[in-house]
């Protein structure tokens, strides 16, 4: 797709100067309300010092697994660097200037930009205990403190010479040891190979790639060779969506793939003379830029399924953006409406800078969009990842058929959520904070990912297994007036010393009367235990389940109970009370289950 266009690239592709006009960005084109919020940003960042980060925090992830310790501290200095770019970039007075400077060295004096957890050459591979600064990893990361730089730098360039030119000399000696070189002379897996799976690494470090190489006054063999290996590599990650552009990774990923290969389809057009536009037409794109609209329920909640959590942030300017790029009325309104509700609209939380720029570029226009029509949340199934979601006016119910083998995956083929006027009813729990173990050998031995923790049966303490094999079969949808239907075999996502020879899973939404769960399974074991996995206390009477003030859940057979789990993890807590609730219902043969 992208690497058809390479035939019409101008022979002098130009640099990448976002938001300005004749060369120079126009502070004037920021509201006076974004303006003053970056500098107060600003203003609270004066009096944060740069944390120190000595080889020891970086050894922690190799000796402990432990990731948050080292990345809290590595986060904050990005931050504290943003915060004071753009308020005297703003202000322009020189009262952040030291501040920006003392994190520009910062930056340049680290050893490695790449996280511990990513300190790796072959994908996939044990990490090294500490960097090597001669041999860069370009992650996910050390591509954002790349472009973070850059822009920097962009920013403030006269401000940042007049102290002296060896500040801008610095930070364009690292960029082109750190990001450029080995970008230019190295294969890194997200770049692509063939048909080796790519994942939301691709166009997130693409398009920092991108903004580094064309902020930077490169030279033209250099921005050529840049784009052919974009176009390649942002090929190779559309090799692996469907045609109905659903993201096997969630919502959150979703704002790291989808949004991202917007990004570098900007930076892309901006450069080479427009001539990528055409991409924004195909079905592909268009149906990948609505997708975030598909998986969003109501307010702050997203169906989530794999790592995803329900409370995946706010929409705003980059879906703004992606709708107008794909001609999306529904999508520009649904990100407006999003952007009217957010708390923290210049991003302050953000470590790439491009995106607080493009926050505060866009404020303008976005906020005077009025939509012609109200948002409209669809009913619709992506039979590339196996994701089915119904709605009526009380309910939003997502259910994945699908297969154990997704990027980020749980082992929740079959599982459904269900949310009830806009609150979760039955919930998936999503990912405690990462660690060594999330992306090891060991992945399943977490209790989050495990079937068992998931609105599915276990046979004999017997969990679904991982992998494309594990996967469900004959599924049939169904979307009608009056009522919204899955049905699937889910036995095959189940290894065999689980006895189950097949498993007939049914979900129903009656529009306007509920939801109904039917079950049926077959093999040598004659007792399943189905899980139910709730945010809320539930009360019994008999075997009808009070979800607080939400509902009831009503099973026809089987013997009830509960436990509780006590929630602790950082990352969950964000989404859930500290404890959840996890019903069994042991039954035989077959169970139905009815929602009101």
């Amino acid at each position: 797709m992208f690497s058809e266009i390479l035939s019409f690239l101008p022979t002098q592709l130009a640099d990448f100067t976002p938001f300005a006009q004749n060369g120079r960005i126009d502070r004037a084109a920021l509201s006076e309300e974004t303006a003053t919020q970056l500098i107060k940003r600003g203003e609270e960042a004066l009096n944060q010092p740069y944390p120190a980060i000595p080889a020891t925090a970086y050894m922690d992830f190799c000796r402990t697994g432990n990731r948050v310790r080292f990345e809290a501290l590595y986060m904050a200095r990005r931050r504290t660097l943003n915060a004071l770019a753009l308020a005297e970039f703003v202000e322009r007075k020189g009262r952040f200037l030291d501040g920006v400077i003392d994190g520009i060295y910062a930056l340049c004096e680290e050893s490695g930009w790449q996280l511990p957890a990513h300190n790796s050459y072959v994908r996939d591979t044990p990490q090294r205990i500490l960097p090597d600064t001669e041999a860069p990893v370009l992650d996910l990361f050390a591509c954002e403190t790349g472009a973070q730089l850059a822009m920097v730098r962009y920013l403030l360039r006269e401000e940042l010479d007049a102290v002296s030119p060896l500040i801008c000399k610095r930070i364009l000696s690292e960029l082109n040891t750190r990001i450029v070189t080995p970008y230019l002379n190295r294969h890194f897996w997200w770049m692509g190979n063939g048909d080796e799976p790519m994942c939301n690494w691709t166009p997130w470090c693409t398009q920092n790639v991108l903004i580094t190489v064309f902020t930077t006054d490169q030279p033209q063999d250099i921005k050529q060779h840049t784009v052919r290996q974009a176009a390649y590599s942002l090929d190779c990650f559309l090799k692996d969506y469907g045609e109905d552009g659903c993201c096997e990774e969630g919502a959150q990923y979703y704002r790291h793939a989808g949004l991202c290969l917007l990004n570098a389809t900007e930076v892309l057009n901006a450069v080479c003379g427009n001539v990528f536009a055409p991409l924004y037409r195909k079905p592909k794109i268009r149906n990948l830029a609505a997708y975030i609209l598909s998986m969003h329920v109501d307010d702050k909640y997203y169906i989530n399924f794999a790592d995803c959590s329900p409370i995946a942030g706010r929409a705003g300017v980059r879906e703004f953006l992606f709708g107008l790029r794909t001609e999306n009325p529904n999508l520009t309104a649904f990100a407006a409406e999003e952007w009217q509700k957010s708390e923290d609209r210049d991003l302050p939380d953000e470590i790439n800078l491009f995106y607080r720029l493009q926050a505060a570029f866009l404020a303008n226009e976005i906020s005077a969009y009025h939509p012609e029509k109200p948002v409209r949340h669809p009913e619709l199934y992506y039979p590339s990842v196996g994701i089915f979601i119904a709605r009526d006016s009380a309910y939003c119910l997502a259910v994945k058929a699908g297969d154990n083998n997704d990027s980020h995956n749980h082992n929740d083929t079959g599982s459904f959520t269900v949310y009830k006027n806009g609150l979760p009813f039955l919930i998936d729990v999503g990912v405690e904070s990462y660690t060594k173990k999330t992306f090891s050998p060991r992945r399943y031995e977490i209790w989050t990912m495990q079937s068992a923790y998931h609105n599915l049966p276990t046979f004999g303490g017997v969990m679904q297994k991982d992998g494309a094999a594990f996967a469900a079969r004959d599924v049939e949808v169904s979307f009608k007036e009056n009522q919204s239907s899955i049905s699937m075999d889910i036995a095959g996502a189940y290894p065999p010393e689980a006895g189950v020879e097949h498993y007939l899973r049914r979900v129903t939404l009656h529009k306007g009367a509920g939801i109904t769960v039917e079950d049926r399974f077959s093999g040598s074991r004659s007792e399943a235990v189905l899980s139910l996995m709730f945010c809320e206390k539930p009360g019994f009477t008999g075997r009808t389940i009070a979800v607080g003030s939400l509902g009831t859940v009503s099973a026809d057979r089987g013997e009830l109970r509960v436990e509780s789990i006590p929630i602790n993890d950082p990352r969950l807590r964000l989404a859930w009370p500290e404890t959840l609730w996890r019903v069994l219902i042991r039954f035989e043969g077959q169970l139905t289950l009815n929602l009101q």
